[in-house]
């Protein structure tokens, strides 16, 4: 894509996954290859009435509400970095807007479906324990501190803090936030750094990454998804965790502001679902436990 200079952008993404890289990849290919037969050659080319004419053909072409939004972000993010590098002199994409996602609530999970997330099923024994050690704190911390899986597959080992039982991640927008550890947490993290890890790790491993899956390199989100897979009852989203994390946040009473911090939503609107989850979630319980509910 000569003259878009997408590798360029890409490899300024350092702080994001490579699956999430693939998926940006894929979309500003896309968006180029329509902009260029309408006659952009380059960035500087681009308008903003470009832009809103190709969201409006991904929706004539069916493209789910929430696929659209994902490439009306990305668009954002690239030509932001293309005005911040002086490839155009102001932003088209600025101000764009695109259908959000259908409003769903997320799956809160049950008590006894996060004690076997934890402890792993009774029935499998698995001989391979810094896998077991491994995997605990995986599961503990994004329960424990709300985490999103590309979040934790980017963790550094000099941003844990175990003497104050913190963490410093880096979230969307490549914004550092810093997160409480539960003490489960941090005794599960300590057995995998100090034991386990060292099973795990090779002379190719990247040296500051926390967790390595078994080939020796960091672990991905599809290694996080298949870690659930192995120790829950049913299929469970690695983001069901995070889901679970704020929403039992709320039913202990915590501030709604103080949980936008925990999960680093930039806007209060994105954490004010899980009041709803919280509602919903109390709800059911009165309608099953009250004698007249």
């Amino acid at each position: 894509m000569t003259g878009w200079d997408t590798e360029e952008w890409l490899d300024s993404l350092v702080r994001v996954a490579d699956s999430t890289r693939a998926v940006y990849a894929r979309d500003m290919a896309a968006a180029v290859e329509w902009l260029e037969r309408v006659g952009a050659a380059g960035p500087r080319q681009v308008t903003r009435l470009n832009l809103r004419r190709y969201l409006a053909n991904l929706d004539t072409r069916g493209y789910a509400r929430r696929t659209i939004a994902r490439k009306a972000s990305v668009l954002r993010r690239y030509f932001d970095w293309a005005r911040r590098t002086a490839r155009v002199e102001a932003d088209p994409s600025a101000g764009l807007h695109a259908p959000k996602g259908a409003s769903r609530l997320p799956r809160v999970l049950k008590a006894d479906e996060i004690d076997t997330l934890i402890d792993g099923p009774a029935k499998v024994g698995d001989p391979d324990e810094p896998r077991q050690i491994r995997d605990r704190a995986v599961v503990e911390i994004l329960y424990g501190s709300g985490l999103r899986v590309a979040e934790l597959c980017t963790l550094t080992v000099g941003a844990v803090e175990p003497d104050s039982a913190a963490l410093t991640v880096w979230g969307k927008g490549d914004k550092p936030r810093r997160v409480p550890l539960s003490a489960p947490a941090v005794q599960a993290l300590g057995d995998w750094l100090s034991s386990a890890r060292p099973a795990y790790a090779t002379a190719d491993s990247p040296p500051g990454a926390v967790f390595l899956n078994q080939r020796g390199r960091a672990l991905t989100p599809r290694d996080v998804r298949r870690i659930l897979d192995r120790r829950s009852q049913s299929p469970t989203h690695p983001h069901a965790l995070r889901h679970t994390f704020a929403t039992h946040l709320l039913d202990g009473g915590a501030d709604l502001r103080a949980v936008q911090e925990l999960l680093g939503h930039a806007d209060l609107t994105t954490t004010q679902i899980y009041t709803r989850v919280s509602r919903e979630r109390l709800r059911d319980i009165h309608r099953s436990t009250h004698p007249r509910a």
